[in-house]
């Protein structure tokens, strides 16, 4: 007599529900993240009828200032790190290689950006007007376009690597009020002289004159292009050590496996510190009816760019660089995007981003720490964009026709001047003085900028990210078949889950191994 008939157990999946489930579970945080921008906007307009002093804004907004201060202090930690890390685990000839797609890429993408800006500024035309009617806000720092140049250059090669990590070198032109050499003080001989003079020429000889110099100094900002370019050098020495460098490899690892920890938990903060941040720039808006009026195709022309940038160019190279889906990359990143628009500030969100692009979208660490921490300083599509649009606006509404010599250097100028911007709030403002005063529009123009600034930070500081992203994913899905096998170093036990370093997470690799 036959036994028992022995029934296989079947999996047939998870089920819808489950399946929903298990999305919400994943994607929690990008879901609250986007709550609290909504919440911050509504509660920023129901904020302003109860008209609060500055000082009572700043109260409101403590909340999202600790959230930037806290993201910033993983910064410096980070960056050190993530570059020598992953250049130590690399050789001298795959490091070059990495590093000279991701400039060329930058250098590539920057131009894209910056063309697109010129062609709908000048179709759109949004200077029509007045300048007079627009309203003015702050004030322009005098720049010279050689010094900043430079300036780039000596940040580069800090002559202190200590004080790197709280000040950066700028220089500034400086008016000053100094005798005239030519003014001699009259004497009862000489009077009659002068007098003559005087009524010849029918002016007086002043006795003091103005002068502009160049001015150095540092100011209270961490030197990225520094400590990136002491890491890079760092890096690439201790992997060369071989043996002997590797247990000072092991400390920086595990140090930037720290510092995504606690990344992770800080995000966790986030829905909270950008609501409030976003509330109080709201706040803090002169009338919005009337800032739509003297802006308004202002505003239109640089979001319909950066729009175009990052939903068609950028997309479009990563399909036909990587013959993959472009936006479920971009899904990826959507919590960097989310709090690069809270933040505006792209350092501020390089912690995010690294963690987005190795846990979400499985691009080898060694590739993210070394090309999204240059990406961040050097990378700035949408801040480009932005300078060449706002350049030519300023000319268009002081009716000056600019030629083609003229917007070409504008192009170059603009691509050359965002290498420079710091991945601050606003930084584009003080950089765009280089593009006015190459071209020789008035620097003063700036001010008409300022009230609607932090508005359009917001949506360049995310198109940045996204090109800093779909950057690295292009480079890894080129160079990963040449890389070597992921050091052992490297695998991170974070409080969610680690990093899908090669497509799967280490609970799919250990499921693989057990059958």
């Amino acid at each position: 007599m036959d036994g028992p008939v022995e029934i296989e157990d079947v999996d047939y999946g998870l089920t819808r529900g489950q399946k929903c489930k298990k999305w919400f579970k994943e994607n929690l945080l990008l879901l609250l993240t986007i709550l609290g921008v909504c919440l911050g906007i509504l509660m920023g307009f129901l904020m302003r009828m109860a008209n609060l002093s500055d000082e009572n804004i700043a109260y409101f907004s403590f909340p999202g200032e600790l959230f930037i201060r806290m993201l910033k202090s993983m910064i410096l930690p980070l960056i050190l790190c993530s570059i020598i890390s992953a250049l130590a685990a690399l050789d001298a000839k795959t490091s070059g290689r990495v590093g000279g797609r991701a400039v060329a890429y930058y250098a590539g993408t920057t131009l894209i950006a910056v063309i697109i800006g010129i062609i709908l500024v000048v179709a759109i035309h949004p200077g029509k007007g007045d300048p007079d009617a627009i309203a003015r806000a702050g004030s322009s720092r005098r720049v010279s376009a050689a010094d900043s140049f430079l300036d780039l250059i000596r940040n580069m090669f800090p002559d202190n690597i200590a004080q790197a990590c709280f000040q950066s070198y700028n220089s500034q032109i400086v008016e000053q009020t100094v005798p005239n050499p030519a003014y001699t003080p009259p004497n009862i001989t000489s009077m009659a002289s002068t007098m003559t003079t005087m009524m010849m020429n029918g002016t007086a000889i002043p006795e003091e004159i103005t002068v502009y110099s160049t001015q150095g100094g540092y100011s209270n900002r961490l030197n990225v292009l520094g400590i990136i370019t002491f890491s890079i050098f760092f890096g690439v020495v201790l992997g060369r050590m071989g043996e002997k460098g590797k247990p000072l490899v092991q400390v920086f690892t595990i140090f930037n496996d720290c510092i995504m920890t606690l990344v992770y938990l800080i995000m966790w903060y986030s829905p909270v510190g950008i609501m409030f941040l976003i509330a109080g720039k709201i706040m803090q808006m002169i009338d919005p009816a009337k800032l739509v009026g003297q802006l308004g195709m202002y505003m239109v022309t640089v979001i319909a760019g950066l729009a175009i940038h990052g939903f068609i160019v950028l997309p479009g190279l990563y399909l036909i660089f990587t013959r993959k889906n472009p936006f479920k990359y971009i899904a990826g990143i959507g919590q960097a995007l989310v709090t690069a628009f809270g933040t505006a500030s792209s350092s501020a969100t390089l912690p995010v981003t690294i963690r987005c692009l190795e846990d979400k979208n499985g691009v080898d660490p060694r590739v993210a720490r070394l090309v999204l921490p240059v990406g961040a300083t050097i990378n700035m599509d949408g801040t480009a964009l932005y300078e060449a649009v706002a350049s030519i606006f300023i000319a268009q509404v002081n009716g000056i026709t600019l030629n083609f010599g003229q917007i070409v250097a504008i192009s170059v100028t603009a691509t050359a001047a965002s290498i420079g911007a710091a991945g601050i709030p606003s930084a584009g403002l003080i950089t765009m003085v280089i593009v006015l005063t190459a071209v020789g529009l008035p620097i003063e123009d700036v001010t008409l900028l300022f009230a609607i600034d932090w508005f359009l930070d917001r949506f360049r500081t995310a198109t940045n990210v996204l090109g800093d992203s779909i950057g690295a994913g292009i480079i890894d899905h080129h160079v990963r078949g040449t890389l070597p096998p992921v050091p052992t170093d490297y695998e991170e036990v974070a409080m969610d889950g680690p990093p899908a370093y090669n497509g799967h997470s280490k609970a799919e690799k250990m499921n693989v191994t057990k059958l």
